[in-house]
């Protein structure tokens, strides 16, 4: 799979998402929640990133080391910020996302295929958790090899080099996050699966791509899971990469 055609799959998934309604009201609760609860992670920060720094270092009476302080606070509140949108982040896709995204990847095999191909028989709480479990290696790998290769530019004088790797290896791990909806759910084993991410690196980049564009990266965040399901149906099925037991697959429909 080439990156032209990561690229394509994508948009495709955008188009489709926008003309289905059900697909566009999931799209955009999912996208409701992201920003929930990171806003409401962010408005804590704020509110109380002086007493995070006040734990470290007391307000000087000084007048010439006030003003560095005050820089410091606001330096902190940036810092905390930025971890609490990832955390947020990372929250809302455990306990929430990933359960809309599902449902949009269902939606989507049906629409196009006709029928949705099921794993094991689970009951909706052992689904529901599953999921959930599922969504830790995918939503933490991509964030901590960003901050390795973010710290590494820190450390060495790559940092040039570092920057659009970091960048490039998010946006290959957000895609892996929509495209694996499917396999996960037919219970592929963890490592197959990311041995399916390694085989088409390329396709990934050219569908994440899309993520690095402002405004432009929040309709495609939101409808990933379309264009994912797009891919994994017209391309990995007829390849027949998912290896599900016959079982499974007689339970099709």
């Amino acid at each position: 799979m080439s990156l032209v055609e990561g690229f394509r799959y994508n948009l495709r998934g955008l188009q489709m998402g926008l003309r289905t309604p059900k697909l566009l009201a999931l799209g955009m609760l999912r996208f409701a929640v992201v920003i929930a609860l990171t806003a409401a992670a962010v408005a804590v920060v704020i509110a109380y990133h002086q007493e995070v720094l006040g734990a470290f270092w007391n307000r000087p009476h000084s007048a010439w080391w006030a003003w560095l302080w005050v820089l410091a606070s606001w330096l902190v509140a940036v810092v905390l910020v930025g971890i609490s949108g990832v955390l947020a982040y990372l929250a809302a896709q455990v306990l929430f996302a990933v359960l809309i995204m599902d449902l949009m990847s269902r939606i989507t095999e049906k629409e196009i295929s006709g029928r949705e191909v099921r794993g094991p028989d689970l009951s909706v709480f052992q689904q529901a958790f599953f999921l959930m479990a599922q969504e830790v290696p995918r939503a933490l790998l991509p964030v901590l090899l960003t901050l390795a290769i973010m710290a590494a530019g820190w450390l060495t004088p790559l940092g040039p080099v570092t920057t659009v790797l970091s960048a490039a290896a998010a946006v290959v791990f957000l895609a892996w996050d929509n495209t694996d909806l499917i396999p996960a759910r037919r219970m592929v084993p963890f490592a197959k699966r990311f041995q399916l991410l390694r085989r088409s690196l390329s396709f990934h980049l050219g569908f994440g791509i899309w993520f690095l564009i402002p405004v432009a990266n929040i309709l495609f965040l939101s409808f990933a899971p379309v264009g994912a399901t797009l891919y994994y149906v017209e391309k990995m099925d007829a390849e027949g990469h998912d290896a599900m037991p016959d079982a499974s697959r007689e339970k099709s429909g």
